[in-house]
């Protein structure tokens, strides 16, 4: 049969209906931080082994499509990514919101993401088996200058600042070090505690360094989270005419989504990186990105999308998992009796092919859903009171760094991350560094021992590292998105020259908080370089690197400070107050997660719940209106966790109340 003819066999009703409840399904865990694709799918696979084997193909592809998708609600609208893929959304997605863009936003990640999920299915559609032979393609060389050139993005993050990046880089490198080692097996930096044996988990990390000090900032002031937009709805109109003004941002980001997606192990975190870091390079007004530039939402949404086409690629050729979703589905085949291997597109035509034209009808849907969801999610968003979103913003961090592994001690390190974040981010040490070390970390490391130890072995280190046409361009490539943020700020320099004069004194000043965090920093690089003596030679090499740059990287900043070269931190005004509501709401939080497993989740969730709300409430409303919030908050609480218990099954905390 033609592969056009399957398309009839995706048409059929039950398929589009699993296709319609799954992608909405998926939009709404991914929107949910915490609440990952590998989840989502991982909770509904066994309810596809009584169906078609395509048709479980179907629900399993749009629920991972759609949670993808729906981890842009939470980056845009509370500065937080609903799944590690849409970190790169927060950097563009919030601001825009913050301004009243938040539909906007909304819409424009909804084209992108379509756009980015079609082309990732034609590419699986038509492309499969020569696209695997790219990931074959890449070894560990490769691997590693791809995470170089994912981190390469913290010039564009950090410009002003770049130290400051780098010292933040290095502190996300340490913290993915913690643990085993991923190559020679070492046990690193765990202070004797069992508890970080299995490391420092990358959505609990990612939710308290994010979500934390949003929360905190959230209830320091009277001003309204987001907002509102000036015209209602999510401005489809507008959103089509600047997609349409992008389209050659969101093809690029498209392919790279797709190829890095092949690519077992990347995932879209990279691929969303990656693409965003191309876009602004290319871009006329690259300054603008931080600060609500639209082409910053399309060029992430669109790629991370983009990975799901190209992540089965490998996966349904090779056998070779991309993700972890991919992993699940890739079991959920086996479980049905198909072979997986580069025979699958003749033996098993029927099956593979209507399930690539069921993932792009749910690519499709996600167009209308998307916006349905999103309309109402924004307008919720902005008309919830203060008092009623902050302690829902928290309880959803709780339970979402909770409900990865089921452990009381992930809500605890995303809290106190979480405030570790605060503090740096008041002195100019951005969370989004931290993210990008220990997001791409475990990636670098692997790929560099591993070069370094076949390069060792055969007396052509260099040749490893720097010989390989991939990873010749690969290095071109990082070069280029390094250097070109302060060729372009240079260039403005020169047009301005009396505006670039003025600037630089204004900005400049001795940062001596930032000055003391970096002998801190110091002290701590020493402190890790001391821990790798004590480990074998692969597992010391990587922890040696990062100390090493650790401590030249503060001991510059100290050096610059000490001349008053240095960015200081920006003016705060007097705001006691905020600053008593911020320390009464870490210390609700510090509390909540410590009691958890003491007192059980429904009593310290209640009780944190109230608390919060009077921590946040500025109206001072009526009785009736107390009524109201509080059993608002005693339903929410109650239904999450209804719905943990006994729909995602997970072990909540009991404790000795309940």
């Amino acid at each position: 049969m033609d592969v056009l003819g399957y398309l009839i066999g995706a048409l059929t009703p039950f398929n589009l209906m699993l296709a319609l409840v799954g992608v909405v399904l998926g939009t709404v865990v991914g929107a949910l931080p915490g609440l990952s694709a590998t989840m989502a799918v991982a909770v509904l696979v066994p309810f596809t082994f009584t169906m078609d084997p395509a048709a479980g193909l179907i629900a399993l592809g749009a629920i991972y499509t759609g949670a993808i998708y729906g981890g842009a609600f939470a980056a845009i609208l509370v500065n937080t990514p609903g799944t590690p893929s849409s970190i790169a959304t927060t950097f563009d997605g919030y601001p825009m919101a913050r301004r009243g863009d938040g539909g906007l936003a909304i819409t424009l990640a909804t084209l992108s993401s379509v756009a980015g999920g079609i082309v990732g299915a034609i590419a699986l559609l038509i492309l499969a088996p020569p696209l695997a032979r790219v990931a074959l393609a890449f070894g560990p060389t490769e691997y590693f200058w791809l995470a170089i050139f994912g981190m390469t993005l913290i010039a564009a993050l950090s410009v002003g600042n770049t130290l400051k990046g780098l010292i933040g880089a290095c502190l996300g490198l340490f913290l993915s070090m913690v643990g085993v080692a991923v190559v020679g097996g070492d046990v690193r930096y765990t202070l004797g505690m069992q508890r970080f044996l299995g490391g420092i988990d990358i959505t609990s990390a990612i939710i308290g360094l994010y979500c934390i000090p949003v929360i905190l900032d959230l209830v320091a002031t009277r001003d309204a989270h987001l907002r509102p937009a000036e015209t209602h709805g999510l401005r489809l109109g507008e959103g089509l005419r600047i997609a349409w003004a992008r389209k050659v941002n969101v093809i690029r980001s498209s392919v790279i989504g797709t190829v890095v997606g092949i690519l077992p192990g990347a995932g879209g975190s990279i691929a969303g990186l990656v693409s965003y870091a191309e876009a602004r390079r290319s871009s006329r007004t690259p300054e603008a990105f931080g600060k609500g530039e639209p082409d910053g939402v399309i060029a992430t949404e669109a790629a991370n999308n983009a990975t799901v086409g190209g992540g089965f690629i490998p996966t349904l050729v090779l056998g070779i998992p991309g993700t972890p979703p991919d992993a699940i589905i890739l079991g959920a085949l086996l479980v049905q009796g198909i072979k997986i291997g580069p025979t699958l597109f003749s033996a098993e035509a029927g099956v593979v092919y209507t399930f690539i034209w069921g993932l792009l009808i749910a690519t499709v849907l996600m167009l209308p859903a998307g916006l349905l969801i999103g309309r109402y999610a924004y307008r919720t968003v902005v008309a919830i009171p203060k008092a009623m979103l902050a302690p829902t913003v928290a309880l959803l961090t709780v339970i979402g760094s909770f409900a990865i592994h089921s452990n009381v001690q992930d809500a605890q390190l995303m809290v106190g991350l979480g405030l570790i974040a605060w503090v740096l981010a008041r002195y100019g040490f951005a969370p989004s560094p931290i993210v990008l070390g220990l997001v791409l970390g475990q990636i670098a490391e692997q790929g560099f021992v591993q070069t370094y130890l076949i390069g060792n072995a055969s007396d052509r280190t260099l040749e490893m590292f720097f010989g390989r046409p991939i990873s010749i361009g690969i290095i071109l490539a990082a070069l280029l998105t390094l250097l070109y943020p302060f060729v372009a700020e240079r260039r403005t320099r020169k047009k301005t020259p009396a505006a670039a004069a003025a600037a630089p004194d204004a900005a400049r000043g001795r940062d001596t908080a930032g000055m003391g965090l970096a002998a801190g920093f110091v002290l701590l690089g020493i402190l890790i370089f001391l821990g790798a003596r004590g480990m074998s030679a692969v597992g010391s090499i990587f922890p040696t690197t990062i100390a090493v740059g650790l401590i030249l990287f503060s001991l510059l900043l100290i050096g610059l400070g000490l001349r008053g070269r240095t960015a200081s931190a920006p003016p705060r005004e007097a705001e006691s107050a905020g600053n008593r509501r911020r320390l009464a709401l870490a210390l609700v939080m510090a509390l909540w997660v410590g009691l958890l497993p003491v007192l059980g989740f429904i009593v310290t969730s209640l009780a944190a719940f109230l608390a919060i709300m009077i921590v946040a409430d500025y109206d001072r409303p009526g009785p009736r209106t107390w009524a109201v919030w509080i059993l608002s908050g005693v339903a929410i609480v109650l239904g999450f966790w209804w719905l943990m218990a006994h729909v995602l099954l997970l072990r909540m905390p009991s404790g000795i109340l309940f």
